[in-house]
């Protein structure tokens, strides 16, 4: 059983112990800390970047994004294994930052277009990158579905080339793949 004494401390590396230090600091600590934070990380920058963008540098913050998409799976070394995860992790911070449901459409049709590519270019992959794939276009067809149908017109015609450009990948995906396209096709194209 934990001491007395240990159960009413906090734990110095909380978000709850930072920001009560944070709320004694004055604007220009702040400040300054930020730019420490700019400076330290690129994924920082972007972030900082993508919260702060106004519309003149909305597409360029976007393309920040996309470019970390696409360096997972095209980074110039060959058919190296793409991390997902960093995939994943791009398009949350983006949508974390912005909240910007269009460009998080984009980037979510980014990932579906890149693994396509992918696996089109390397062959077969495993069922693990499949599953992610089609977990990043489930999540673009509910996006667009639920919360802005209006975009689907943007992302028509790429969907429509998935289909043939999937014919013949196994692992049930082409299969989902098209699924997923023309039930989009069948509720939000028009008629």
């Amino acid at each position: 059983m934990p001491s007395p004494s240990k159960k009413n401390t906090r734990k110095s590396g909380t978000w709850s112990a930072a920001r009560q230090q944070f709320a004694t600091w004055d604007k220009a600590a702040l400040v300054s800390l930020v730019k420490d934070l700019y400076d330290l990380a690129p994924t920082n920058r972007d972030f900082l970047h993508a919260r702060c963008q106004n519309e003149e540098g909305a597409g360029e913050v976007l393309e920040a994004y996309r470019r970390r998409i696409e360096e997972q799976f095209f980074s110039g070394k060959g058919a190296g294994e793409p991390r997902l995860a960093e995939v994943r992790k791009a398009i949350r911070e983006y949508r974390k930052a912005t909240g910007s449901i269009p460009g998080t459409a984009e980037l979510l049709m980014s990932y579906v277009e890149n693994g396509v590519l992918y696996t089109c270019r390397f062959g077969d992959i495993d069922e693990r990158f499949y599953c992610s794939v089609e977990a990043a276009l489930d999540e673009l067809a509910a996006l667009l579905k639920a919360e802005r149908p209006d975009l689907y017109c943007r992302f028509r015609e790429r969907l429509a080339k998935l289909e043939p450009m999937t014919d013949g990948i196994g692992w049930g995906f082409h299969d989902h793949t098209v699924g997923v396209v023309r039930t989009l096709e069948k509720e939000l194209g028009t008629p």
